[in-house]
């Protein structure tokens, strides 16, 4: 444990290295949140305006709370694993007696940690800025299903990417491209990042909640929003956690296979 402690630390002192690339991400994530923050606030300027289930206040605290829990989500290290193929720098750590996983997954989480910090501030002075009408959850038990939720979805999302950075075994060219796909357009897409999934035609929303990806933002903002309870928030949990384990065991699987054709090219 003391281990990945020290590792928690190091990565966070790292963060700090490409301070450009973080800055970049960062201003990004505003950019990207006031553009939808002011296409929303015009659709509802109308106080009383209520749509796809969605008052004011609702979609609003949507929009923002998109910028926090991307942040944490979203957020991740583990990026670098399809470069470290790609160089065969992955030699190294096959070297070091460290669980890889573990590894990423303790570099991930300082990540968060870092970007977590700076959202909170950013959300901070835009909610200063822009006054907005906002959505606050009092009602412990969903607050409790909505920490659960978002554990789940960090989990998702680091188990989605350690997948496609395994692209370089077989094809070390695609690794960014492959990433890319995943990351910016698939993920941020069908998570509920860019538009709310309701606005989609009910059989493919429906369709699409039994896919892992609305489970990484939309679903946990629909738990803190009160806009689903009960029996779906028990169910919406469970399908989170079969995609977990169903993602895990296909991980692991493509790990060892990964490790048979490794070549560690570079080295």
């Amino acid at each position: 444990m003391k281990r990945y402690f020290t590792i928690f630390k190091i990565s966070l002192q790292q963060e700090f290295v490409y301070r450009l690339n973080f800055i970049m991400w960062r201003v990004r994530n505003v950019i990207q949140i006031f553009l939808i923050f002011f296409l929303w606030d015009s659709i509802f300027s109308a106080p009383n305006r209520v749509l796809f289930g969605y008052d004011r206040a609702k979609i609003l605290t949507y929009v923002l709370g998109i910028l926090v829990i991307k942040a944490i989500v979203f957020s991740s290290r583990t990026v670098d694993v399809s470069g470290e193929i790609s160089s065969g720098a992955l030699t190294n750590y096959l070297l070091k007696p460290v669980n890889y996983f573990y590894y990423w997954l303790t570099r991930d989480l300082s990540s968060k940690l870092l970007n977590l910090g700076f959202a909170v501030i950013e959300f901070g002075i835009l909610f200063i800025i822009l006054k907005p009408s906002f959505f606050l959850q009092t009602d412990f038990l969903v607050l409790l299903a909505f920490f659960i939720s978002l554990a789940i979805a960090i989990f998702l999302f680091f188990l989605i990417l350690f997948i496609t950075s395994f692209i370089p075994f077989w094809a070390p060219e695609l690794a960014w491209g492959a990433q890319f796909i995943v990351i910016v357009i698939i993920s941020e897409f069908l998570s509920g990042a860019l538009f709310l999934l309701d606005i989609l035609p009910k059989a493919f929303h429906e369709a699409l909640y039994l896919t892992p990806f609305p489970y990484l933002l939309f679903f946990p903002l629909e738990i803190y929003l009160g806009k689903i309870a009960g029996l779906r928030i028990v169910r919406g949990i469970i399908i989170s956690l079969l995609w977990s384990l169903v993602l895990w065991i296909l991980m692991k699987s493509i790990w060892f296979r990964g490790l048979k054709v490794y070549r560690a090219e570079g080295r």
